[in-house]
């Protein structure tokens, strides 16, 4: 849970870590982290609510006549971080909402949705939505220019014990760096591909792990700079090699226990653990839009790289779309394997939280889990279970998202519109593309 910080408690911060600058985040529709940074001097309106940006220069926000927005910030995500600027000025961090100018939440900030969501799971008599997320990302090597190139620092692989190579020595330094600014890290490791890492850090309520996961974006670039190396969360960076996912653990409360565990329950599941189960089962095909947001965001979805290419669930096989681990009351979750960390966190958990409590509400049980591999099954086999697929193109599941009502509504109408707009341009843009493979493949006809 977010700790209570006060007004008083930033002001006492401030001094005591000589704070030159407030930088004031909020997130856009793409999930990209944006910010307003101000002087020190600005301290009391910035407590106050009274900064105020030009939300028509923002990705899905508003048009020029409209665009006069207000920054909420959260006191309990103040931090400062943990490095400075290049005059050696410490920086303070606040995540904010954004509002409009009469003072009402503003419909097109994604963190925004998310409360509104929030709300309706509390309404229907659920105290908590609780989150973990494994947001996996590659590091590569710095050019002499400063920028990316696709040389891997390592070529290590799922779990090696490397210790002197500069992947190893970077995932340690952020490890480190996420500590001092109060992010508790569970596990760190080498994933599958080469340059490929993994930092798992514990779950929380829903918005408080989005919130984190932006700063872990965040953080993870930084450090990655220091080491000259760059730090990228693309789905696919890699041609032939495993991609970058964001496997969600979801969770819901009530009452101080974990609604999805039942003693008695088979595979120690609750009804409402399977009726919400069911109910992302049911609108995978739109959730997709959002859990992968991007053309690249395909390139993972195939069989062959562990990634959820059908829909179905199961118990201890990692070929399904959603995964039941094996853990303790407490931790007993479900795990959606689909998503990838492109998504923007404040629209993915409103996508799959709407899905799920509507499952509750219609009370259907889902399809029997798969106990083989979904890949190894032939289509026959796979209808017969009655296992659909995915989709396969940012396009597909775009019409998938627009024929989907529930889903429209988990964004709202205000972030439908932007969310399609942006994605059909991207696609159309994407379309128009000619890529080396084109040129290699048809340049002799």
């Amino acid at each position: 849970m977010s700790k209570t910080v006060t007004a008083d408690d930033i002001r006492k911060s401030v001094k005591e870590n000589n704070v030159h600058f407030l930088r004031l985040s909020f997130t856009d529709i793409n999930g990209t982290l944006k910010a307003v940074e101000v002087p020190i001097s600005q301290l009391d309106e910035v407590l106050t609510n009274n900064i105020r940006f030009d939300g028509s220069s923002i990705d899905g926000f508003v048009r020029i006549e409209e665009s006069d927005m207000v920054l909420y910030p959260d006191f309990s995500s103040w931090m400062v971080l943990p490095w400075t600027d290049k005059t050696g000025s410490k920086i303070g961090r606040l995540t904010c909402s954004v509002h409009k100018t009469n003072g009402e939440p503003f419909e097109g900030d994604p963190r925004n949705n998310l409360k509104r969501v929030l709300k309706q799971m509390h309404e229907m008599g659920f105290s908590d939505f609780d989150i973990g997320f494994e947001a996996e990302f590659h590091l590569f090597k710095l050019g002499e220019d400063g920028n990316w190139t696709t040389q891997v620092p390592d070529h290590a692989s799922y779990f090696d014990m490397t210790s002197s190579d500069e992947g190893a020595e970077c995932r340690r330094d952020i490890v480190e760096t996420l500590e001092s600014i109060g992010f508790e890290v569970e596990a760190a490791h080498h994933e599958v591909g080469a340059g490929q890492q993994e930092i798992d850090f514990r779950f929380d309520d829903a918005l408080t792990t989005a919130d984190r996961v932006q700063t872990f974006k965040m953080v993870v670039r930084q450090v990655a700079r220091k080491h000259g190396l760059f730090a990228t969360f693309m789905a696919k960076p890699i041609e032939g090699e495993a991609g970058n996912g964001m496997h969600t653990n979801m969770s819901l409360f009530k009452d101080g226990k974990n609604a999805f565990y039942s003693k008695d329950g088979e595979y120690h599941l609750s009804n409402t653990a399977l009726y919400f189960l069911n109910g992302i089962l049911e609108h995978a095909r739109a959730i997709t839009a959002v859990a992968n947001p991007t053309v690249n965001s395909y390139k993972r979805l195939i069989p062959g790289f562990e990634a959820p290419v059908y829909i179905s669930w199961a118990t201890k096989n990692r070929s399904p779309l959603v995964r039941i681990p094996d853990a303790e009351e407490i931790n007993t979750r479900l795990e959606m394997r689909s998503a990838d960390p492109t998504a923007n966190p404040y629209l993915l958990l409103a996508a799959c939280l709407t899905a799920g409590l509507q499952g509750i509400k219609e009370q259907k049980m889902p399809m029997k889990p798969v106990t083989s591999n979904v890949f190894e099954m032939t289509e026959e086999e796979r209808a017969k279970h009655g296992i659909k697929p995915l989709p396969s193109t940012l396009h597909n599941a775009i019409k998938a998202f627009k024929a989907d009502k529930l889903i429209e509504d988990a964004l709202g109408e205000h972030l439908t519109k932007s969310f399609i707009e942006s994605k059909e341009l991207e696609w159309s843009k994407y379309t128009q593309s000619v890529s080396d493979w084109e040129r290699n493949r048809y340049m002799g006809y």
